[in-house]
């Protein structure tokens, strides 16, 4: 086995070929005068079982296209089997048409990986595992919730928490976090603009007072479903609000506003952030070591 660490997740990709001992492929990654990408491997990938660690964050179909160049070059020189490894999905919320004639954005993202005789492909916390239903070959979602379960529940040694979620979608996530802490769960209802995109969150009466709250979700994005569950979970008198999330997207000041609506803010580095992270590098290497 070697590992490519992709130019989105190179501190990560080093450290899972790290935590597996196996080495890793220099790669020169580069742009032509006209932006387009260039990519060159620097080692003999013959006979090998080729990890490329490549998550599509934004810019994201720049760092989709350079996945998929490095998967077609490791197959053209002589990779016997690819993994692709996506820490952040890209397009997994275009997973179906919610207007007529919407493209299926994740659909096209899964029949890129095919297009390139990807032999697997591993993510983490997908934001609709069906999606991975697409792919003919292996698919594996992990969820990262009982790693920052298990660090909340060191670092701050929650009170009785209560886990929520901002949403029904979010229903598995939040029971995965609870499993850590033998506690309830439950969730917000939320509701979307199909045109706007708006997000309105309903209050919701829980009787919360004098107890801890965890907020998990899979993304966040703007920080707008997040700023206001912690609002309207505030106004219940609970003692401290903790977000833990798996992708920190963080567009349109998402940062400024969750911080100012209170809460300590958790995640993962499947995005590279300011955010006091937590490595799902132990959780990928896993996968192999099985």
């Amino acid at each position: 086995m070697i590992v490519i660490p992709g130019p989105a997740s190179q501190s990560l990709g080093f450290q899972i070929a790290k935590i597996l001992n196996v080495a890793v492929a220099p790669v020169r990654f580069d742009r032509f005068p006209d932006g387009e990408a260039y990519v060159r491997i620097l080692s003999s990938l013959e006979n090998k079982h080729v990890v490329v660690v490549q998550s599509t964050y934004p810019p994201q179909d720049q760092h989709m296209l350079e996945l998929l160049l490095i998967l077609d070059a490791a197959k053209d020189l002589g990779a016997t089997k690819t993994t692709a490894v996506i820490p952040y999905f890209a397009y997994a919320r275009q997973d179906k048409r919610f207007l007529p004639r919407e493209a299926i954005g994740a659909k096209t993202f899964c029949k890129l990986l095919e297009s390139v005789d990807t032999d697997e492909v591993i993510t983490v916390e997908i934001h609709d595992p069906c999606i991975l239903d697409r792919i003919k070959k292996a698919g594996q979602n992990l969820s990262a919730m009982q790693l920052l379960g298990k660090h909340l529940k060191k670092t701050y040694n929650p009170d009785n928490p209560l886990i929520i979620a901002p949403d029904d979608g979010a229903i598995d996530i939040a029971k995965s976090m609870a499993s850590v802490f033998d506690s309830d769960y439950t969730f917000l209802e939320k509701r979307r603009d199909k045109y706007t995109g708006e997000i309105h969150t309903e209050k919701k009466e829980i009787n919360i007072a004098g107890r801890d709250v965890i907020i998990v979700d899979d993304i966040v994005c703007t920080g707008g479903t997040i700023a206001n569950a912690i609002k309207i979970i505030k106004e219940q008198g609970v003692k401290r609000v903790f977000v833990a999330f798996t992708h920190a997207l963080f567009v349109k000041n998402a940062l400024t506003r969750m911080l100012s609506a209170g809460g300590t803010l958790l995640t993962t580095d499947t995005i590279p952030s300011e955010v006091d992270h937590i490595s799902v590098a132990p959780l990928i290497a896993n996968v192999f070591k099985s």
